[in-house]
C-alpha cells in the first residue's frame, strides 16, 4: 500500500514539474505576435436593395358556384374536353356542372299549374255572378224609382213601396259582393301564377351551370350527396376564371410597408420549380392589416403572367420587392465598414459618408467614402472617393511571426485561408 502511494506522489510531482517548466520556457522564449490583415479591392457588379417576404400564389379571379335549392346530386356534366366534370376540368360559361333531383319541384310545378287553372275558372264563375247581380240590381233600381212616383199618389201601398226599397238595397249589396268575388278570384290567379313561376324557377335551379369560362379548382360534392340550401347557399364548385393571370398575396411587415408602391418590380421563386425566377408587378396594398403576436402585417397583391401555365394555385412564393437597383456599381463588402483596428478610435466620418481602413505597405489609415445602395452584403461607393488600386481591410487576426511567415522561410500565408497539405505542396511545381 505504501508503495502505491509513493508512486502516485511521484507522478503528481512529475506533472507539476513539467507544467512549471513549460511556463518558464514560454516566459523566457515567448514568440512575438503580429497582426495579419485580410483585404479586398472594390469590384463592380449589379446591386439591388430589396425587401424579402413570403406569400401565396392565388388565381386572379375565383367564382364560388353554389346551389339555391336543396336536393340530391344526381349527375355531373361534361367539361370542354367531353369528360365528366372534376378537379382541373376546363368549363365554358353556361355549361352543365351538376344536376339536382327535380322530382319534388316538378310535382310542385304541376300543383301550381292546377291552381292556376282553378283560379281562372273561379274568375269566370265570379264574373258570371257579377253580371247576374248587376241585372238584378238594375231591375230593383227601376222598381224602386217607380215606387217613389206611385206611392205619393196612393196608387201603391206603403208596404209595397218598402218592399221595393228593400229589394233595391239587397240587389246593390249583391252586386258589390259579386265585384269583390271577381277581385278575389283574380288575386288567387296572381298567387297561383307566382307559385307556378317559383316552381318553374326551382326546376331551373336544379341545373347547376358554370357562370364563366374557367378551370375547376375544387369540387365539393359527390353524386348521391344531398345539399341543403335552407340557411346559406352551399358551395359546390370553385372555379378560377383565368389561370393565365395569377396573383401573389404577400404579407409585409409594417416596418417595410412604407416602401411598397403600386407598379413596383417584384421577383419571386417557388419550391416546385427551383432555379426559376418569376417576375411580377405590385398591384395594390390591402388596408385591412392583421396583427399576430404584436406584429402588424399588410397583404400586398402582386400580378404576374402565367401564360405557360407553370404556376399552380396556392404555391408558396419567396418574394423579393426590388426597391432600387444599379448596374455596374462599384462596391465593397459590408465587413469593410464594420472593421475597426483594435485600440484605435475611428474618426467620425463626414455627413453622408462612411469610414473604411486601407492598407498602405505595413501601415493602415482610415478614409471616408460616399456610399449608396446596401444589399445586405455589399455597399455601393463612388469611384472617385477610393484611391485607385486601394486594398480595403475587411478583417484582422493576431498570429505569431512563424505563422505569418508560413511553412517556408519568408513565404507569407493568409491565416484566413485553409493550409495546403504538405504532400500537395511537395508535388507543386
Amino acid at each position: 500500500m505504501k508503495k502505491v502511494i509513493a508512486i502516485l506522489v511521484f507522478l503528481v510531482l512529475a506533472f507539476a514539474a513539467l507544467f512549471a517548466g513549460k511556463k518558464v520556457w514560454n516566459a523566457l522564449f515567448k514568440e512575438e505576435s503580429v497582426i495579419v490583415y485580410s483585404t479586398q479591392k472594390a469590384k463592380t457588379g449589379a446591386m439591388r436593395r430589396t425587401i424579402s417576404a413570403t406569400g401565396t400564389v392565388e388565381p386572379e379571379e375565383l367564382v364560388n358556384v353554389g346551389a339555391q335549392i336543396g336536393g340530391m346530386i344526381t349527375t355531373f356534366g361534361k367539361d370542354a374536353d367531353g369528360k365528366t366534370v372534376d378537379y382541373g376540368s376546363r368549363v365554358k360559361a353556361g355549361g352543365l356542372l351538376a344536376k339536382i333531383d327535380d322530382t319534388l319541384y316538378s310535382a310542385e310545378c304541376e300543383a301550381a299549374q292546377a291552381n292556376c287553372l282553378q283560379a281562372e275558372a273561379s274568375i269566370g264563375s265570379s264574373e258570371a255572378n257579377l253580371k247576374q247581380a248587376k241585372a238584378k240590381y238594375e231591375l230593383a233600381e227601376a222598381n224602386w224609382k217607380r215606387a217613389e212616383k206611385l206611392s205619393p199618389q196612393g196608387i201603391m201601398s206603403k208596404s209595397e213601396s218598402d218592399s221595393a226599397f228593400s229589394e233595391y238595397n239587397s240587389a246593390k249589396a249583391a252586386e258589390a259582393l259579386a265585384e269583390a268575388n271577381v277581385k278575389q278570384a283574380k288575386a288567387q290567379l296572381a298567387a297561383a301564377a307566382a307559385s307556378l313561376s317559383k316552381a318553374k324557377r326551382n326546376i331551373e335551379y336544379c341545373t347547376i351551370a358554370s357562370p364563366v369560362d374557367g378551370v375547376i379548382i375544387d369540387r365539393r360534392v359527390n353524386i348521391g350527396q344531398t345539399v341543403n340550401a335552407s340557411m346559406n347557399a352551399p358551395s359546390l364548385f370553385l372555379i378560377a376564371r383565368d389561370l393565365k393571370r395569377m396573383q401573389v398575396w404577400v404579407s409585409v411587415n409594417e416596418a417595410d410597408i412604407g416602401e411598397i408602391r403600386p407598379g413596383g418590380k417584384v421577383e419571386f421563386t417557388v419550391d416546385a420549380f427551383p432555379g426559376r425566377i418569376f417576375k411580377g408587378t405590385i398591384l395594390k396594398t390591402r388596408l385591412n392589416a392583421t396583427m399576430s403576436q404584436n406584429v402588424v402585417t399588410y397583404v400586398v397583391e402582386i400580378e404576374t403572367d402565367n401564360s405557360d401555365g407553370t404556376l399552380l394555385p396556392y404555391l408558396t412564393a419567396n418574394v423579393k420587392f426590388i426597391l432600387d437597383e444599379r448596374e455596374n456599381a462599384l462596391m465593397l463588402p459590408n465587413a469593410a465598414f464594420r472593421f475597426v483596428p483594435e485600440g484605435v478610435v475611428t474618426p467620425a466620418p463626414e455627413p453622408g459618408k462612411k469610414t473604411v481602413w486601407i492598407k498602405e505597405g505595413s501601415n493602415i489609415r482610415p478614409i471616408s467614402l460616399v456610399t449608396g445602395l446596401n444589399d445586405g452584403t455589399n455597399t455601393e461607393i463612388q469611384a472617385d472617393s477610393l484611391p485607385e488600386g486601394a486594398e480595403v481591410i475587411t478583417g484582422a487576426k493576431k498570429v505569431t511571426k512563424s505563422e505569418a511567415a508560413g511553412p517556408r522561410g519568408g513565404e507569407s500565408t493568409n491565416p484566413f485561408l485553409p493550409k495546403m497539405p504538405s504532400s500537395a505542396r511537395g508535388k507543386k511545381k
